[in-house]
């Protein structure tokens, strides 16, 4: 029995994700990739957006950039995720926190940095696809905190 408290962050998580999904409009839930509690869509052939709760933090846009080049694109985990644009408002459904990402940053004229803190939104910042896919670890919440 969790303690008192102990499992609202999880509910309200749980809430957040189902708030964004169902206010999605069909149109734009049939095209994005859902994973983690964030969805993704593409934008063009070289930037894809990651739609969350900026609430739960840099690993929600980490972890679904990662989901999406690995299971959607194709990419090995030694690919590099480049932040094509930091925290702002969503092309792809008007939502208020997205980032978009890129795996050809050549292509849009973006030069790819090494961030040494992971919560950067800074136009360049880069992670391999394992390093970002590791975020998704804090992001599982088990049934028995909901």
């Amino acid at each position: 029995m969790p303690r008192q408290g102990e499992s609202m962050p999880a509910l309200r998580s749980a809430l957040a994700t189902i708030c964004l999904i169902l206010s999605l409009t069909p149109a734009q839930a049939q095209q994005g990739f859902a994973a983690y509690g964030s969805v993704t869509y593409p934008l063009n052939a070289n930037v894809f957006e990651v739609v969350g709760n900026s609430g739960r933090g840099y690993t929600l846009f980490w972890c679904g950039a990662a989901q999406y080049a690995r299971r959607v694109l194709g990419a090995p985990w030694k690919t590099r995720i480049v932040i094509a644009r930091g925290l702002g408002r969503s092309e792809a459904t008007g939502q208020r926190s997205a980032v978009q990402y890129t795996l050809t940053p050549e292509a849009i004229g973006v030069t790819p940095v090494r961030s040494s803190f992971p919560n950067a939104y800074d136009l360049g910042d880069s992670k391999t696809v394992t390093e970002a896919n590791g975020f998704c670890r804090e992001l599982i919440v088990p049934w028995w905190a909901l």
